[in-house]
């Protein structure tokens, strides 16, 4: 019997026009999840369908993703400015339509906002500069309507907030605590201008808009490594004083490389040549690199729970703790901002027991400060209050970064008193 149909020519398969965007973005969000270093280029493309090969067609490299990705991040939070302050109106008015749209942006991109937290680490030198002048731009659209509003506010001092209100506004970033994307918004954007509005102690604010290599806006390029703001001295140089045990001398010296170069690019042979022994000495104390980053990790979760414990076992009333509290926290990230800087940049290289572990105790960490804001702000939910001790958390670390985590001349002072603000208006 003849067929009395004929089949359809079949048509050819059409590329996507955004097919470069959807590989940036799926590639920024694995960089997020995972790490630069732990995604590869046939992982990017299996979360896109398509080939590995196929990749290649619209980029050379999978540092060239980085790259693209991280400009699409800028150019969004870019745009969203430029459309909030299209239209004209009171400087009140305008930074309001700012900061509510960067904070909607934050929300949005909340998976791959963290490019600006760590991965930015990974640019090249010029890359780095271009992302930062990017920041610097956003800070100086702040700090320049926050002057319109504050006449008698020194310059320093309206781009150190700015500064603040965009880590606060970037925080959502760093954690995956749950919250419903539009009360997100509305609790970021207040707590902005809570610190807008904040009055500092008298400290150092001598920070232009381009000090700094993070733009303080919790979705920073820089984190003090390589030689980076908030660290001295060149990475190949082994601590001044040390402690007299071998295990504390590797801990020390590995805790000081992860910071200033990342936990990928530092060997064992690395660290055995700054603490002054051999690669093979070093696994008589440590199985593997990876063994050290978790004993790295154990040892910032015990700091950061002692300084809890001590802080509540001493309080006088439950603000007097939030403030102990506080208190404690930038105590420990300035004096071992190294250290803290690693526990929270590198957590997706941990083994996977240790990972699992040592998140459940980083949870439990930010529920006692949840607890305690709660009891002195009932009116808050739990919700309201986690993403509120994030930003908090998050402030601390990004400010300590941009003033070189130095108390010499005050700035230790000035973030106490912008996290505590923060959390308690």
């Amino acid at each position: 019997m003849q067929a009395t149909s004929t089949a359809r020519t079949a048509e050819p398969r059409r590329r996507p026009r955004n097919r470069r965007a959807q590989i940036a973005l799926a590639a920024a969000e694995l960089f997020c999840e995972r790490g630069y270093h732990g995604v590869g280029i046939d992982e990017i493309a299996a979360a896109v369908g398509i080939s590995g090969p196929a990749v290649y067609r619209h980029f050379p490299t999978k540092y060239a993703i980085l790259v693209h990705a991280t400009r699409e991040l800028s150019d969004a939070l870019s745009t969203a400015a430029d459309e909030a302050l299209a239209t004209g109106g009171e400087p009140a008015e305008r930074l309001d339509r700012l900061l509510g749209a960067m904070a909607r942006i934050s929300v949005e991109r909340r998976r791959v906002g963290a490019l600006y937290q760590w991965e930015a680490r990974y640019l090249q030198p010029e890359h780095r500069v271009e992302f930062r002048q990017e920041l610097t731009a956003l800070v100086r659209r702040i700090s320049d309507l926050l002057l319109a509003l504050r006449d008698d506010l020194p310059k320093s001092a309206a781009v150190l907030l700015s500064r603040a209100a965009l880590s606060a506004i970037g925080s959502i970033s760093t954690h995956r605590a749950t919250i419903t994307d539009g009360r997100a918004e509305q609790i970021l954007r207040t707590a902005a201008w809570t610190l807008l509005t904040a009055d500092l102690p008298a400290g150092a604010t001598d920070h232009d808009g381009g000090t700094g290599d993070d733009g303080g806006t919790g979705h920073s390029g820089g984190t003090g490594h390589s030689g980076e703001a908030g660290h001295s001295g060149e990475a190949g140089a082994p601590a001044v004083v040390r402690p007299g045990s071998r295990r504390e001398i590797l801990l020390t010296e590995a805790i000081r490389l992860f910071d200033r170069l990342g936990y990928h690019a530092v060997g064992i042979d690395d660290i055995g040549r700054a603490a002054g022994i051999n690669a093979s000495g070093v696994y008589r104390y440590f199985p593997g690199k990876a063994d050290l980053l978790a004993a790295v990790y154990y040892r910032a979760a015990e700091r950061l729970t002692a300084s809890v414990t001590g802080s509540l076992t001493t309080a006088s009333s439950l603000p007097d703790g939030l403030r102990r509290l506080v208190d404690a926290h930038v105590d420990l990230a300035f004096d071992e901002s190294d250290l803290i800087s690693v526990y929270l940049a590198e957590n997706n290289n941990l083994p996977a027991a240790d990972r699992h572990e040592l998140r459940r105790v980083q949870r439990l960490h930010v529920e006692e400060w949840v607890r305690l804001l709660r009891s002195i702000r009932p009116e808050l939910a739990a919700t309201e209050a986690r993403l509120l001790v994030h930003a908090a958390l998050n402030l601390v670390m990004d400010l300590g970064r941009l003033t070189g985590f130095d108390r010499s001349n005050g700035s230790d002072r000035q973030v106490r008193v912008l996290a505590l603000r923060m959390l308690v208006p």
